[in-house]
């Protein structure tokens, strides 16, 4: 595969997690640098998508959202709209066990045919972890003006590869969306 960039998915501040999610402490480091450490390895082109200045004492380019209260697929469309390779790896901000074993994984399977390669276990698909083509941006503009924003249908849009895994690998792809899940995480860490 050439070269591949980075866009990490920072959002906003989380309702559940009562302020930024890439900025909640696991571990006593924040998500967002849980997933650069598993990220340098494979490459230093990473970008945040992301207009929070809380975000600023780290090195990367921060990328404002195109189109405003969008989720996901907004953040997925502008990273593809200012990305300069054909194959970008999309990550949310708030898998902290992720890890760069499983991104290598990722990347050395991922076919060029697939528009989108994620993981999926029997129990869950992983969209937030993938590999993502800049060929698809013309689908994903199409959904954001249709208001179609559920990622699972544009997985049933797009030419896309599931990367099986075994229900136990679903814990390293984990996101941790409020207090509670952190909580349940660390308890289950400990």
């Amino acid at each position: 595969m050439e070269t591949l960039t980075t866009f990490i998915l920072c959002g906003g501040k989380s309702s559940r997690m009562q302020s930024e999610k890439g900025l909640v402490l696991f571990q006593h480091k924040p998500f967002i640098e849980h997933i650069i450490q598993a990220i340098l390895p494979i490459t230093e082109q990473i970008k945040l998508i992301t207009a929070s200045k809380e975000y600023d004492y780290l090195p990367y380019e921060k990328i404002p959202d195109l189109v405003l209260d969008k989720g996901p697929l907004g953040g997925i469309y502008t990273a593809l709209s200012h990305s300069e390779t054909e194959f970008n790896l999309i990550l949310s901000c708030d898998i902290p066990l992720i890890s760069t074993e499983l991104l290598q994984e990722l990347i050395s399977k991922h076919t060029e045919e697939a528009g989108i390669t994620v993981f999926a276990s029997e129990s869950k698909t992983h969209p937030l972890i993938g590999i993502y083509s800049k060929k698809i941006l013309p689908i994903i503009k199409s959904a954001i003006e249709a208001d179609e924003l559920k990622m699972m249908d544009l997985l049933a849009k797009v030419p896309h590869q599931i990367l099986n895994i075994e229900e136990s690998e679903n814990f390293h792809l984990t996101n941790i969306n409020s207090a509670d899940e952190l909580n349940d995480l660390n308890i289950n860490l400990s």
